[in-house]
């Protein structure tokens, strides 16, 4: 007896199809239906296959058994007799397949090769995880079950984006990221290949791209907090691919059809490549050019200049080794975060601007976006451009990537008639933390979960209508300012990446977040094996502690509805037998909580530990003109990472906020947690005032304490306590601060307003 599994969704990309996730494969596929027994893999299996392409495709696939089973079924063109056998089918839609599993044959139809290939990527997800590891397994019987498959991808464009100029990941590590991306049916990797932290392919016309652009200075610091390289300094970090590299790691992704996508950034970001030719940047620049080891501070300012037709020639002759090296459809041209200081003071942009009758230095960079898109359209080549474009004339044919936010601004491409990609900052940029920040790599910004990730649909409800049709797809970004490794870069994408495969691929509308983490659980054996660092972030606990009236209130949760949150209170290292959180509790004194996220008696996350601790204002209300103000009295102090939601903040402007202490009481000290970022632009205030009051109406001033400006902006990252030794009385302590103004030339955030976060006020 077969039972069906399928649901009544319609599929739009393929409308003969409807949509069951069944199978233990990710993406899922659109419908399944699933029978008894299994084909099992053996020596004296036989492909049979149409063509070469196909054979390609079939070769790939079987010479996993020959590193994991001791075996190599057999492979050719029109074998009689075969037991695996490709057949083509126009019907099908592009890159879908049908795949039909008998306990003595495999059947698989695809319109293409992507489609052929797509189907072998189910069956490997399907063998045991050990098929994709390079050690010999006795033991294990290579089956798959019996079943019929019918599928096909929601989106044509299924991209990964991999920053390797801000890491430069090893070509070795690039092509694992490929063949994992491959078996997520991804079919787009676009390489950022050039940013101000480097440049990271070999163009034999300009060798000084190489010898200069390619090498920076090693920095222990965070990225935002690298200082830029010295007078007397040599760099000592760096690399690049040669033109052989890239051959190899286009022809790899090829085999497993993926299109690379190459990015040559401009007119910013180019801190590299005019380190190496300072002659294309300003004559309003007037200083030294140097490759940045990080976020570079005003350095960043220093981009291309628009009225040099040397900057046109370079990048013309760049742009042809490029594309003679990567047959792909697409060159990204970036055009994103220019910021035009230089510019307004050139008398070479100021020339163009009024030879070209350009109202504004936006409508310069339009003007260089779109000679040199017009450049790459001569080409024969589609250009794509971050979303920064639509703020001035769009050049023709682009498409535009829509990053900022939750990437609206391609819609204002879409307006236009041009096609778009959503790769939103605020769901698929991976550099974010993806989980409770506590357990995380230092990276910045806020959360990206993987359950944020699996639930993002790309097309919003107010979209217009015809905005549906030009979305080519989606695609997740790795950006890696905080990478050092190949593990952090694979830390910083897995698992995510499969929920963004899943998005991707699956039709719109269907969602089962249960069942994908069971998918996730069946397909994370293959990334054992293919030696994949990912993370666990999604068993680990959120908290929240809210002030309740003089108690804390503890809320504990978790992304994973299929695990127990067990904790304690006496301090012990949570266990199986521990109580079971089902509900928020309060505390009235200090505690210090510790849970964990138990499944089937195994302790699956990272322990969470609050030291939650009591003074005259835990618990207290606050009141104040930001939102989250209740961290200050919650009887928790916040990491060095002000993101992490134990710190209450305030940008640029002066503030302040009121804590009712319940009853007219003696206050000896009060403590207020301050934190220095200066990567980030988070200073302490300059002046600090605290009154008090018993009626909330009439305060008077009780002490103060100010900061130079040397010290506020004295480059570091630390918690520092304010403390202040007192002698008075009152119900309300009211704590005024004044603002240390903007980051002064030479920080890190020269211009910027300044962040202020508090953490905790603690009153004895």
């Amino acid at each position: 007896m077969k039972r069906q599994l399928l649901t009544t969704f319609v599929v739009v990309c393929c409308s003969l199809f409807t949509w069951a996730a069944t199978l233990p494969v990710i993406p899922a596929p659109v419908s399944t239906t699933e029978g008894e027994g299994y084909f099992e893999f053996d020596e004296g299996t036989v492909f049979s296959v149409e063509n070469a392409e196909q054979l390609k495709a079939a070769e790939l696939f079987v010479s996993h058994f020959g590193d994991c089973a001791g075996f190599l079924p057999a492979v050719g063109i029109g074998i009689d007799g075969g037991n695996v056998v490709f057949t083509t089918d126009s019907s099908i839609p592009a890159e879908g397949y049908k795949l039909n599993v008998a306990a003595d044959r495999i059947d698989i139809k695809a319109a293409d090769t992507p489609g052929f290939f797509y189907a072998l990527q189910t069956l490997r997800q399907l063998l045991p995880g050990a098929f994709d590891g390079c050690k010999l397994q006795d033991g294990i019987r290579w089956q798959v079950p019996v079943m019929q498959v019918e599928d096909c991808p929601r989106f044509g464009y299924r991209s990964l984006m991999v920053d390797v100029a801000r890491y430069f990941l090893p070509k070795s590590e690039l092509l694992k990221l490929i063949d994992v991306a491959a078996m997520l049916k991804i079919n787009k990797l676009h390489l950022h290949l050039v940013d101000d932290t480097g440049w990271r392919i070999e163009i034999k016309r300009y060798p000084r791209l190489m010898q200069v652009g390619a090498w920076r200075m090693h920095r222990d610091e965070p990225f935002p907090a690298r200082p830029n390289q010295r007078p007397g300094e040599t760099p000592n970090e760096g690399g690049y691919y040669t033109q052989d590299d890239i051959r190899d790691i286009v022809a790899f992704a090829a085999e497993r059809q993926i299109e690379v996508i190459p990015e040559i950034e401009m007119p910013a970001h180019t801190n590299s490549s005019l380190a190496a030719y300072p002659e294309l940047a300003c004559p309003s620049v007037g200083e030294p050019i140097t490759v940045l080891p990080g976020g570079g501070g005003r350095n960043t300012q220093f981009i291309y200049c628009a009225g040099n037709d040397s900057v046109f020639t370079f990048l013309q002759n760049i742009l042809d080794e490029v594309m003679e090296l990567f047959p792909s459809r697409y060159i990204h041209l970036g055009g994103d975060e220019a910021v035009k200081t230089y510019w307004g003071r050139c008398p070479r942009c100021k020339a163009r601007m009024e030879a070209e009758h350009l109202a504004n230095l936006e409508d310069l960079q339009g003007y260089f976006m779109e000679r040199m898109s017009d450049y790459v359209r001569s080409k024969g080549k589609t250009p794509l451009g971050w979303d920064e474009l639509t703020n001035h004339k769009l050049p023709d044919g682009i498409v535009i990537c829509g990053w900022r936010g939750f990437g609206e601004a391609a819609t204002k491409a879409a307006a236009q008639g041009h096609k778009f990609v959503m790769t939103p900052a605020r769901v698929l940029y991976f550099i974010r933390y993806q989980g409770p920040q506590w357990f995380e790599p230092v990276t910045y910004f806020g959360n990206i979960t993987l359950k944020n990730v699996y639930e993002y649909e790309p097309v919003q409800p107010k979209w217009a209508p015809e905005y549906e049709d030009l979305l080519m797809g989606v695609q997740a970004s790795m950006w890696t300012e905080f990478c050092r490794s190949a593990d952090d870069v694979q830390y910083l994408l897995f698992p995510r990446l499969l929920a963004a495969a899943e998005v991707a691929w699956c039709p719109k509308g269907v969602k089962d977040w249960e069942e994908f983490l069971h998918r996730t659980d069946a397909v994370l054996p293959h990334l054992d094996a293919m030696g994949i660092n990912y993370a666990r972030s999604m068993f680990n606990i959120d908290h929240k502690l809210t002030p309740n009236d003089g108690k804390i209130t503890v809320e504990m949760s978790c992304i994973r509805p299929d695990v127990e949150i067990r904790y304690t209170t006496d301090g012990k290292e949570p266990a199986q037998d521990s109580k079971l959180y089902k509900k928020p509790f309060d505390l009235k004194k200090a505690t210090v909580v510790k849970a964990a996220t138990f499944r089937s008696g195994k302790q699956e996350g990272k322990t969470l530990t609050l030291n939650v601790t009591f003074n005259k204002a835990t618990g207290r209300e606050v009141t104040s003109d930001v939102a989250n103000d209740y961290v200050l009295t919650n009887g928790l102090r916040g990491s060095d990472r002000h993101t992490d939601f134990e710190w209450t903040g305030w940008y640029g402007k002066d503030g302040s906020f009121t804590v009712d202490l319940g009853k007219r009481t003696s206050i000896k000290k009060v403590t207020l947690g301050c934190l220095t970022n200066s990567g980030m632009g988070v200073h302490t205030p300059s002046e600090i005032r605290l009154s008090v009051s018993d009626d909330n109406k009439r305060f008077r001033q009780v002490a103060s304490a100010k900061h130079s400006h040397e010290d506020v902006f004295k480059v570091r990252t630390a918690i520092e306590d304010e403390v202040f030794d007192l002698n008075t009385r009152g119900r309300y302590l009211k704590v005024e601060f004044t603002n240390p103004g903007k980051c002064p030339v030479g920080d890190f955030k020269e211009g910027q307003d300044v962040w202020i976060y508090f953490d905790e006020i603690i009153v004895e």
